[in-house]
């Protein structure tokens, strides 16, 4: 038998049973790859991130992220969760950390400010994949509840990553956006023909101050009907958004504000960077705030 430090966090916000919920749990070694599932599963959460020590000397912290499912390569909010917890753990100040996690050695940005602490997090290369089909584009819309009119022209339906694909749909209204009811079964069967578990559907009809975006994720296909805050949709919502024209940049960096998570209760805000060079996108990175609900032991 041995002890797990386990906490609870909420991610994108500094309100607690706002935001994104995420299980951490520290010092996970020796725990097999069952047990980490088993763990996750009993916590609920979305996803649940496991603080590993490192397997190289590339990096100073290895983290794996499960869904009450199967294992995810990359996770934005459980991301902000992990190095929130060991920062404190830590007492750490402002710096850098290498972390390994599924999709390769990443950089993440602790600042400390007022006793507190904010993550940015370097995000994987941006892969926009080739355009769905129209037979692909059409079940999804039906899947979505959504009438053609509903939908942003301006936006394509399309398939973007940066380490965790996600379906970007764009939408005309909040209205729109708030009203979806989607047909989960259907999702996920869809998932299993276009290989992307993920469906972020946004609005750019803003009702926030400093907010660009709304949006909300359905994921059932990995266990998440409706995911509250999502930084691993928002990272690829960045990219797309310039690629398609729908936002001016200017100079080097273009950052934004997106909410989601409001229909859940649960609002939280993820801070966008998109890193150009020439015009080119070169870096996307998010980021955000965190609090602590609860922390707990397990014995296993």
């Amino acid at each position: 038998m041995r002890t797990l430090k386990i906490y609870q966090v909420d991610a994108f916000t500094t309100e607690k049973f706002k935001g994104n919920p995420a299980g951490v749990v520290l010092d996970a070694d020796g725990l097999s790859d069952e047990e980490m599932l088993w763990i996750a599963r009993e916590l609920n959460n979305s996803e649940t991130a496991f603080v590993l020590s490192p397997d190289g000397p590339d990096h100073e912290v290895k983290i794996r992220f499960f869904t009450p499912k199967s294992e995810v390569p990359i996770c934005g909010h459980a991301t902000l969760a992990a190095h929130y917890v060991r920062a404190i753990e830590r007492d750490l100040g402002s710096g850098i950390v290498m972390h390994k996690i599924g999709i390769g050695v990443l950089p993440v940005e602790i600042i400390k400010q007022d006793n507190d602490y904010g993550i940015i997090m370097t995000q994987g290369n941006v892969v926009f994949s080739e355009p769905l089909s129209l037979g692909n584009k059409e079940q999804i819309i039906k899947a979505m509840g959504l009438c053609k009119t509903e939908l942003d022209t301006r936006c394509p339906i399309q398939i973007v990553s940066t380490g965790n694909s996600k379906v970007m749909i764009g939408v005309k209204s909040r209205g729109s956006l708030d009203s979806l009811m989607p047909d989960t079964q259907a999702l996920s069967q869809i998932s299993k023909l276009i290989n992307c578990s993920g469906y972020f559907v946004f609005t750019l009809e803003s009702q926030l101050e400093g907010v660009l975006t709304h949006g909300r994720m359905f994921a059932p296909a990995i266990g998440i009907n409706e995911d509250p805050v999502t930084g691993n949709a928002h990272a690829p919502l960045g990219p797309y958004l310039i690629k398609h024209g729908l936002v001016a940049t200017k100079g080097k960096m273009f950052s934004f504000k997106g909410e989601q998570g409001h229909i859940l209760g649960r609002s939280g805000i993820v801070d966008v960077f998109v890193s150009l060079n020439n015009k080119e996108i070169e870096e996307v990175r998010i980021g955000g705030k965190a609090v602590i609900v609860f922390n707990t032991s397990m014995r296993i």
